[in-house]
């Protein structure tokens, strides 16, 4: 059976910290927290967990603290969590079960990281992560920011999730602060930091700044999954400019890199369907409930672009197109999905006044 290191880097985590602890306690063999400043109950809390809580002074810098952490590791295997995730139950029976099964040889375990979920707990962003690696075996952390450690040797996909659930608001601005810290300083960046940073841009409302750094990394040799994502976030900065006709060339340049994927056809199907030209909106939203995400190549994964997003927008364009049958079928689909959800209920009164139901328009969001 294999042993494993949880190792954690944390600040001011006194709000999550003990939920993430309790979660993964069952299923590690040891705990190791570097805190890089607290000033809250943080380190008094992880004291009640493990006599390894160490002191480390933050330098903008993710990947020297996580290696920091990853460094004072003695099991098998090395696990990393962010204090505001959580292993649910049926996950921690998982892990302790693969520990007993995982052959000692595997370099490296991927799991799921489930972002957000809706209100019935289902996924609604997730993509896997590096989430074991093997102690002793030279893995490093890099990147300031976004840190990640490069996949090598030999692999596994589990099924394992593992959840983050955020309580409150954090320093929004923290990581753009950082990348912007590095330009000061005339830091090179990588491909990925190139990525990132045009994504806070973006995230922050910074398009005119981030259209050009995405279009970089495009031009250059970064993952083919971060580029269809930076096709994804450049559409967004040009919808958000105004600029439509070149985001619909955005989201079909990434059609280039792989089999084209569910967010980018809704995205298309969007853009037809405020143009009112309906049936071509419904051609790009009745593709993407056609396609399968591929769940293990890594990539940012948006679960309802593959099902109750477009299913509740084609409820709408076959009701514009007179269509009413085709309507109300796909209105139950995406009710069978989000009964509760607000769009649907404002569906369902629109269908019982029109006698398709014993319950005013179509609602799209």
């Amino acid at each position: 059976m294999i042993t494993i290191s949880l190792c954690m880097i944390v600040k001011n985590e006194e709000r999550v910290l003990a939920r993430c602890l309790e979660s993964a306690k069952e299923a590690v063999d040891e705990i190791i927290i570097v805190d890089t400043g607290s000033n809250d109950r943080t380190k008094e809390i992880a004291g009640s967990y493990t006599d390894q809580v160490y002191d480390e002074v933050w330098q903008d810098d993710f990947s020297l603290a996580r290696n920091q952490a990853f460094s004072r590791a003695t099991m098998d295997y090395c696990m990393w969590l962010d204090a505001d995730d959580v292993i649910t139950e049926e996950n921690r029976k998982k892990l302790i079960a693969l520990k007993q099964t995982l052959n000692p040889d595997t370099d490296m375990v991927m799991m799921k990281y489930v972002i957000s979920e809706d209100q019935e707990g289902n996924p609604l962003f997730s993509y896997y992560r590096e989430r074991l690696v093997r102690n002793g075996q030279g893995f490093l952390w890099e990147g300031r920011v976004h840190e990640a450690i490069t996949p090598r040797g030999k692999r596994i996909h589990s099924d394992i999730a593992v959840h983050h659930r955020k309580i409150g608001t954090q320093d929004e601005s923290r990581n753009l602060r950082i990348y912007e810290t590095m330009i000061k300083n005339k830091e090179v960046f990588n491909e990925r930091s190139k990525f990132y940073y045009g994504r806070e841009l973006m995230t922050h409302g910074r398009y005119q700044e981030g259209i050009p750094v995405l279009e970089q990394f495009l031009e250059g040799n970064g993952w083919v999954e971060n580029k269809i994502e930076a096709c994804l976030n450049l559409a967004r900065c040009f919808r958000a400019l105004g600029r439509k006709q070149d985001g619909i060339n955005a989201l079909v340049k990434s059609f280039l890199y792989a089999a084209p994927r569910g967010e980018a056809c809704f995205e298309l199907g969007r853009y037809f369907q405020e143009q009112e030209q309906w049936r071509e909106a419904v051609f790009w939203y009745e593709t993407a409930l056609k396609l399968s995400p591929p769940a293990e190549g890594g990539g940012f994964i948006q679960w309802d672009y593959y099902g109750f997003l477009p299913e509740i927008n084609l409820c709408v364009c076959y009701d514009k197109m007179g269509d009413h049958k085709k309507a109300y079928e796909y209105h139950q689909k995406s009710r069978a999905r989000k009964p509760e959800e607000e769009a649907v209920k404002q569906n369902q009164e629109y269908f019982c006044a029109l006698g398709w139901t014993n319950q005013t328009g179509v609602q799209d969001i």
